[in-house]
């Protein structure tokens, strides 16, 4: 089960629950998920799967599980998708299970539709938990066709294996409220949120949203940076998925900065992708980004939405801002990153505690030193194959808890 780290306030004080108020704040738990047999469908055609090229599901795997071993080292607990499926109520997982085995019975005659039904049933009874997981995570559809041959019928087996579960940013975001389950922004990705959903129950991490109807929502454009949310709005979020957050109080922040993307390019689908946080006063951004002009399709702006003092109501305070004059005027300095080097995701790093972060190796010597003279601990994780999924050290982890912070006349007190 879900174990927070040692808590206790410096001033005495106490709490049942930390959530993260910001980025740049020491990782405790993170969620991930080590892909296995639902990737290879992935990258036969990569286009389709959402990924930028094929790339080796054996040595993609040993990548992640060495990501997993460096954040162990660094004393953070990591939680498995798979770990947690294999040991929550098999009731349950038949319940998941069921929802995604389809037998198409629309080539067979009818009055034999009540009795595959049956059949269907009973299989999933009889199904092993690991083989739960397997249909989980494959999706099959049986196809089915009668036959006078063998046993009366024949079937096409079909696949929609969730290949980029790996990428368990998305799925969700944590807030200081909570947790909340995203809608996708795309249609193939949208069975991976009933998954995560399940792991959290598990975890006694019940999620205090869900983003419905036409509300897009995805983990890689949510940043929590101290006092506020940062939240962008472009390929994957949508205005109504933030609306919703507001509308439920779920940010748990009084300013909320809405960074609105007008390129809308796959290689920076995300916040994430273009700009990062590792402390409290420095960040990083794609040189596009940061060095683009009003009218330019990489110029970000953003829009200020301030909670109305003693309410949970959220009204438009400025629009279209310079996000980098914004950011400027947080105190934040900003670390260029250069375009081979955004190319080898460098921006997509994981900031596990102030100026220490996780990020993919092979970057330019420029940039190295760049993090040298910011006194920025860089741990370089070898991710060459798992970042041809469109996606790096960032995108594959959903940090469940960070120490916190709070203000308390002027001075700040940090839960351990």
């Amino acid at each position: 089960m879900f174990a927070m780290c040692s808590m206790g306030l410096q001033a005495q004080e106490t709490v049942e629950k930390v959530y993260p108020q910001a980025e740049w704040a020491k990782a405790g738990d993170i969620l991930m998920h080590t892909p296995g047999q639902e990737l290879f469908n992935g990258v036969i055609h990569p286009s389709a799967g959402l990924f930028e090229d094929y790339f080796d599901v054996d040595k993609a795997a040993e990548e992640h599980r060495g990501y997993i071993r460096m954040l162990e080292a660094n004393g953070i607990r990591v939680h498995t998708v798979i770990d947690i499926l294999s040991e929550v109520g098999i009731d349950s997982l038949r319940t998941l299970a069921e929802k995604v085995l389809i037998y198409d019975i629309g080539s067979i005659p009818d009055e034999d539709a009540e009795a595959t039904e049956a059949y269907r049933q009973e299989v999933l009874r009889k199904m092993s938990r690991d083989d739960l997981i397997r249909c989980i995570l494959l999706q099959p559809t049986v196809k089915l066709s009668k036959t006078d041959n063998n046993t009366g019928y024949e079937a096409q087996y079909i696949q929609n294996p969730l290949m980029n579960l790996y990428f368990t940013r998305d799925q969700s975001i944590t807030t200081p409220r909570g947790h909340i389950i995203c809608r996708m922004n795309s249609s193939q990705r949208a069975p991976e949120t009933e998954i995560i959903n399940l792991c959290y129950e598990h975890l006694g991490l019940k999620p205090i949203l869900r983003i419905t109807g036409d509300g897009r929502l995805e983990g890689g454009d949510y940043i929590p940076a101290g006092n506020i949310s940062l939240i962008g709005c472009g390929m994957r979020t949508n205005d109504e998925g933030i609306r919703q957050l507001m509308e439920a109080d779920a940010f748990g922040h009084d300013t909320i900065v809405v960074v609105r993307d007008h390129k809308l390019w796959q290689m920076q689908m995300h916040l994430d992708t273009h700009f990062n946080i590792i402390d409290k006063d420095l960040c990083t951004m794609v040189s596009s980004r940061l060095n683009a002009q009003p009218g330019d399709p990489e110029f970000n702006t953003c829009d200020i939405w301030a909670r109305k003092p003693g309410t949970t109501e959220y009204k438009l305070w400025k629009q279209d801002q310079p996000f980098v004059e914004y950011i400027k005027g947080r105190g934040f300095d900003i670390i260029s990153i250069d375009y081979d080097d955004e190319m080898h995701y460098a921006n997509n790093f994981l900031t596990i505690a102030p100026r220490h972060i996780m990020a993919v190796g092979g970057q330019s010597e420029g940039l190295q030193q760049r993090f040298r003279d910011a006194g920025v601990n860089v741990e370089w994780i070898p991710l060459e194959s798992l970042i041809d999924g469109y996606g790096a050290a960032h995108c594959m982890t959903q940090v469940l808890q960070r120490e916190a912070f709070v203000i308390q006349k002027g001075k700040k007190y940090f839960k351990k």
